[in-house]
């Protein structure tokens, strides 16, 4: 987020909260946040320039059945997460609501907190604080620079220890597939767990991966998920920071009963950390992995026995990582003009009322020769038709307007991109998005240089489909403006 924070940044916390590891620093609803919200889906639109592809952030891309994008509101300038679910997840608004709005209600300094939520038609999106330094997975499993530091693991280990202690006191004690993509770290470093796994995929969805190696057993005797589930799957998360590596635990298990615990840390590690608190960790981890869900420790438990193993704790975590502070924000997202704001988030109203009030003036220059006969013969006619057609435009009567601009268009005696771009518009409205493509694409080849036809061209794409060719035909529009304002 760049050098200034953002209403969200934890620069904003008191000093007090930031340097006491030993306070799960519950942030109570509307404290530090914003409380939460209903987004409509043109904001959310808006936010993310279209859902654009660029602004992907989940870790299978656009695979995946449920994309993570990452967003900006334009009027706070404020950076989000939002979570774009599968059409056929939570078919039952009403359940998705309350789901929502009881996660919503929890705020914590450990959590990439839930501040929103949008339940549109078929829609369902989650909007969360967004994490700048990405993933667990990341900093352990695919570091480029250097390895995480022990302190800084076991840090991790005692934050998320905190944010399960702090969702479980809210009642809140389920977490589906907890693994290193759910951690993230914020522009100070320090690592939160994702809001998103608070809830399921979808109301009736898988709970754990597919990767069998790693789920609870009890999960797989029963499909359901318990809160001593959420204790096993920190074990792994324990196995995965001792190991640097992503080891299935029977395999680690098999290695701890046979004392060669020392086998499983990280080679990275050797010489920076003490036996006795390797010990410990991998003692809590065959805890935590214990076959009978009442024989591991429960959240609290967790982070009584982390708490004194904290190593360098006046040491802030964006140092343990080396990570920049008040590194550059993420590429910002497009800024639009008005009518290309209406066009990415297909505000149809918006780009009627636009349209009516510009008129014509932009045909002005547009090469009309005409001879005298057809001036006598046809152009009353061919005026007429384009009259009756803004007449029609004017009142909202879409199914007219499109009969007379096509008599106009259909006349050959006269060129206008703006009526190819009225009958653009009432196409999309009659739910037509095909053949308003190809009248923004006509208003194109007429008039080249003009936005206009660009910014309609991407709202056609949008109503099919087509956000990735949106966005770019959003960005061409967008420089095409900024060249005529310029000259």
């Amino acid at each position: 987020m760049g050098a200034r924070c953002s209403k969200l940044s934890l620069c904003w916390w008191p000093s007090n909260l930031k340097s006491n590891l030993n306070h799960s620093s519950d942030l109570e609803n509307g404290d530090l946040l914003p409380g939460f919200k209903e987004f409509t889906l043109e904001q959310l639109r808006a936010a993310t320039s279209g859902f654009s592809t660029e602004n992907i952030v989940s870790e299978h891309g656009e695979k995946a059945p449920n994309v993570v994008y990452r967003g900006r509101f334009r009027d706070d300038d404020r950076l989000v997460a939002v979570k774009r679910f599968n059409k056929s997840a939570w078919p039952d608004s009403r359940q998705f609501l309350e789901e929502a709005r009881a996660v919503g209600l929890l705020r914590s300094e450990r959590l990439a907190n839930l501040i929103g939520c949008c339940c549109q038609g078929e829609e369902r999106l989650l909007v969360a604080e967004f994490m700048p330094n990405e993933t667990l997975s990341k900093h352990l499993f695919h570091w480029e620079s250097q390895p995480m530091k022990w302190s800084m693991r076991l840090r991790v280990a005692f934050y998320l220890a905190q944010a399960l202690e702090y969702c479980s006191s809210k009642g809140r004690a389920l977490y589906h597939d907890l693994n290193a993509y759910r951690i993230l770290f914020d522009e100070e470093g320090d690592p939160r767990l994702s809001c998103f796994g608070l809830m399921k995929n979808s109301r009736d969805g898988k709970s754990y991966s597919t990767n069998l190696a790693f789920t609870p057993p009890e999960y797989l005797r029963t499909g359901r998920v318990i809160p001593e589930s959420v204790i096993y799957s920190f074990g792994t998360l324990l196995l995965d920071l001792l190991s640097g590596k992503h080891i299935p635990p029977s395999h680690a298990l098999d290695l701890i009963r046979g004392k060669n615990f020392l086998m499983l840390m990280d080679s990275c590690l050797d010489g920076h950390f003490s036996n006795d608190d390797g010990t410990e960790l991998v003692r809590l981890a065959s805890r935590c992995l214990q076959y009978e869900p009442r024989e591991r420790p429960n959240a609290k438990t967790l982070v009584t026995s982390l708490a004194p193993l904290q190593k360098e704790t006046e040491v802030p975590s964006h140092v343990l990582m080396s990570i920049p502070h008040g590194a550059p924000s993420p590429k910002p997202t497009l800024l639009l003009t008005p009518l290309g704001e209406a066009c990415s988030r297909l505000d149809l109203t918006a780009i009627h009322e636009i349209l009516e009030n510009v008129g014509y003036k932009d045909d002005e220059g547009i090469a009309n020769e005409l001879s005298f006969q057809m001036w006598t013969d046809q152009i009353q006619e061919t005026l007429n038709c384009k009259k009756r057609g803004d007449m029609a435009f004017r009142s909202k009567d879409f199914p007219t307007a499109i009969d007379s601009y096509t008599q106009f268009i259909d006349g050959g005696t006269m060129v206008s991109p703006t009526v190819y771009a009225r009958r653009c518009l009432c196409y999309l409205i009659s739910d037509m998005p095909q053949q308003a493509l190809g009248d923004a694409m006509q208003a194109q080849a007429v008039s080249p240089e003009w936005s206009t036809a660009f910014y309609l061209q991407a709202a056609a794409l949008f109503s099919l489909g087509m956000d990735s060719d949106a966005q770019e035909t959003l960005k061409d529009g967008t420089t095409l403006e900024a060249q005529r304002h310029r000259n």
